[in-house]
C-alpha cells in the first residue's frame, strides 16, 4: 500500500516539477534546448526526493547544476502549494544520461547494419 502511495507521490512531483521548471528564468537552467523531468524518487517519509533531468543540447552540467540548486527552494515552494503533502520533499537533482546513452547504441548498431550490408554485397559478388 504504502509503495503505491510514494508512486502516486513521484508521479505528481514530476508532471508539476515538468510544468515549473519551464518558468524559471535562470540562464543556467535554460541553456540547453529542452529539459524533461525522467523520474522523481521520494524517500518514504518524504523528506527528500531525487530528480532525475534529461537536458536536450549543449549544456554545461556544472553551471546548470548550480541553477537548479539556486532555484530549488523557489520549485520546493511552487511544488507545495501545488500539491497537498504532509512535508514538502527537498530536491535533489541528477542528470539523466540515459537517453544520450541510447542514443549513442543506436548509432552504434546503425554502423554495425551498414558494415554487414556492405559485407553480404562483397560475399555475393565471388
Amino acid at each position: 500500500m504504502a509503495s503505491n502511495h510514494i508512486a502516486r507521490i513521484n508521479e505528481d512531483i514530476r508532471l508539476c516539477l515538468s510544468r515549473k521548471l519551464s518558468q524559471v528564468k535562470d540562464p543556467r537552467v535554460r541553456q540547453g534546448d529542452l529539459i524533461s523531468v525522467v523520474r522523481t524518487e521520494t524517500t518514504g517519509d518524504l523528506r527528500y526526493c531525487k530528480v532525475y533531468l534529461s537536458v536536450l543540447g549543449e549544456v554545461d552540467e556544472k553551471e546548470l547544476r548550480r541553477g537548479l540548486r539556486s532555484c530549488s527552494g523557489w520549485l520546493r515552494r511552487e511544488l507545495g502549494a501545488s500539491l497537498s503533502l504532509r512535508y514538502t520533499p527537498e530536491l535533489i537533482f541528477e542528470l539523466d544520461h540515459s537517453i544520450e546513452h541510447g542514443a549513442h547504441i543506436n548509432e552504434l548498431i546503425s554502423r554495425l547494419e551498414l558494415s554487414s550490408d556492405d559485407g553480404d554485397t562483397d560475399k555475393g559478388e565471388e
